[in-house]
């Protein structure tokens, strides 16, 4: 009969060794297929801080997904980071979408509501993509309609649009969620698996960039 008490050590040595093996595979996300590397790098609007892009579209069920997540290593991340988020624009269809994020913004209404956008969507089944819904919903979520329906349709979100479609170009963005940090790495729940390694990676790449700064 084997002795629990002997083979105790040889167990915590085992645990020691997959903690090891997993931190290593942790600190080396791999170029080309976790991430990749814009060149050249594209001009950051954050100064000393790491810029933090997230392109995503209200539609899609893994932003859905991403959101409590990325929200929560937002939370925890050091104050050396800058979230910035982006909607993403593959066509007409998804217009609204972008423009209700923006709206939100113009109306500064964006921190309450941007996780109900998703949940209502997703969830409940709420037409948020549509004017006439969204307007019944954010009257009901405590803001003027008529003034949200001026500001949704006027020529400042349609500018902000325009600067969006841009940037995916710029970034050479397929996908959503994306993820650029720093303006020099691009990676996505597509290239990382799922959106717990997604933002594993993305903790990665922040401290990637600390280091090619000096910090």
């Amino acid at each position: 009969m084997i002795s629990i008490i002997r083979i105790l050590p040889a167990i915590a040595a085992l645990l020691l060794a997959l903690a090891a093996t997993c931190g290593q595979a942790q600190s080396a996300p791999q170029l080309g297929r976790d991430y990749v590397r814009l060149d050249p790098p594209r001009p950051v609007a954050s100064g000393n801080k790491i810029e933090v892009i997230e392109f995503f579209y209200y539609g899609c069920p893994v932003c859905y997904e991403l959101e409590p997540t990325l929200a929560r290593w937002v939370f925890n991340a050091p104050g050396t980071v800058v979230l910035r988020r982006v909607p993403a624009l593959s066509s007409e269809n998804w217009d609204n979408f972008a423009k209700l994020f923006y709206t939100l913004e113009a109306v500064g209404q964006l921190s309450r509501l941007h996780w109900p956008v998703y949940d209502n969507f997703h969830f409940a089944g709420v037409k948020l993509n549509e004017e006439a819904a969204m307007g019944n919903w954010v009257g009901n979520n405590g803001i003027d309609k008529d003034k949200f329906i001026k500001t949704f349709r006027s020529p400042e979100i349609q500018a902000k649009l325009d600067a969006a479609r841009q940037m995916i170009q710029d970034y050479d963005i397929n996908g959503v969620p994306s993820i650029v940090v720093d303006g020099k790495y691009v990676t996505s729940a597509r290239m990382t698996g799922s959106t717990r390694e997604l933002m594993q990676v993305v903790g990665q790449l922040v401290e990637l960039a600390n280091k090619e700064r000096g910090k």
